[in-house]
């Protein structure tokens, strides 16, 4: 029997939808390449739920989330996810950034209480990315447990930056990092850095990761409501997402590594100039079309790549699906 993994899928209203359908069809395709399914259920979010039922948290949609492995939704700035937010063992921060000098992740913890957490999750992720591990703080409390963890986590390097050498790789030289993990009060300045700006061409999706129970996924990057309905709206940053999605909250790690290749190349191979939207094709339903149609030779068993597909070597850990040394370069 196959495996089922059930998705809470929150579209709400604007370009969410789009985005959403390019996801969940990705999603199941990835999924049966890989001998498991995808439940995905819809659920009325936001202010589309509002309007169809007065409350933008329907009783159903919060059975939906709280019942699900995983939760995607189109938009973590959505107030409605406040009302099921608090209910979830949420306890840190995940942003996955790709950008052409580099490919890395940042963690922080969501409070306090959640430290000691963060820091065991940052480092079993360095472990099944590239090994190598970055914290952050120049609070001594912060080092001495890392350097306690570090203890307990052979085969993973640990270096311990100043906030300004951070913040200066973060905008300047991130082809180093790998795992950046870092203390809640310095966390948002560093998460502004990676996300970059628009001449930085940098792709990035982002996490609430829960101790128990489902964890919830968004692109980083908010697309304008006022393409709600053209179908123009760029889906990368919600492909990502999912990417994040299968490794990190289903853990089906190979399916995260097909998808995040195949995003990649689509990205590279994109139709449109990059001056032009950079890399999404000429709607979003052929960015998708783009994405699904790489899958196969993104695969780590195909035998058959086309010319250009898939040219960097995958990572030798596939736990979260991220990209090998160098993988990330060639996003432009």
């Amino acid at each position: 029997m196959r495996r089922v993994h059930r998705v809470a899928c929150l579209a709400g209203d604007g370009v969410g939808p789009e985005l959403m359908a390019q996801a969940s069809r990705t999603l199941r395709k990835v999924a049966r390449m890989h001998g498991f399914a995808v439940d995905d259920v819809h659920a009325p979010f936001g202010s589309e739920a509002l309007t169809r039922s007065g409350h933008p948290l329907p009783p159903a949609t919060r059975s939906a989330v709280l019942e699900a492995e995983a939760v995607l939704v189109a938009d973590m700035a959505e107030p409605a996810l406040g009302g099921v937010a608090a209910q979830l063992d949420l306890r840190a921060r995940l942003t996955q950034v790709l950008c052409r000098r580099g490919d890395f992740v940042l963690l922080s913890p969501l409070d306090a209480d959640a430290d000691v957490w963060t820091v065991e999750r940052a480092f079993d992720l360095a472990r099944r990315r590239r090994g190598r591990l970055v914290s952050v703080d120049g609070n001594a409390a912060w080092a001495a447990l890392v350097d306690e963890a570090e203890d307990r986590h052979d085969g993973v390097a640990v270096e311990q930056m100043s906030l300004a050498d951070a913040m200066r790789a973060l905008a300047f030289d991130p082809a180093p990092l790998d795992v950046v993990v870092t203390a809640t009060a310095v966390a948002p300045a560093l998460e502004e850095l990676a996300a970059g700006d628009d001449d930085d061409d940098r792709l990035a999706a982002v996490a609430r990761l829960a101790g128990n129970g489902p964890s919830v996924f968004a692109p980083a990057q908010r697309e304008s409501a006022d393409g709600a309905g053209h179908g123009v709206a760029d889906p990368s940053s919600m492909l990502l997402a999912s990417s994040l999605l299968l490794g990190e909250g289903l853990g089906e790690g190979h399916a995260a590594e097909t998808l995040w290749f195949a995003l990649r190349d689509a990205r590279v191979h994109g139709s449109r100039a990059p001056a032009q939207r950079r890399t999404l094709a000429a709607t979003t339903r052929d960015f998708g079309d783009a994405v699904v149609s790489l899958l196969a030779a993104s695969h780590s068993n195909a035998e058959f790549v086309p010319s250009g597909v898939a040219s960097t070597e995958p990572p030798r850990s596939v736990g979260a699906g991220f990209a090998g040394d160098g993988a990330g370069e060639a996003a432009a």
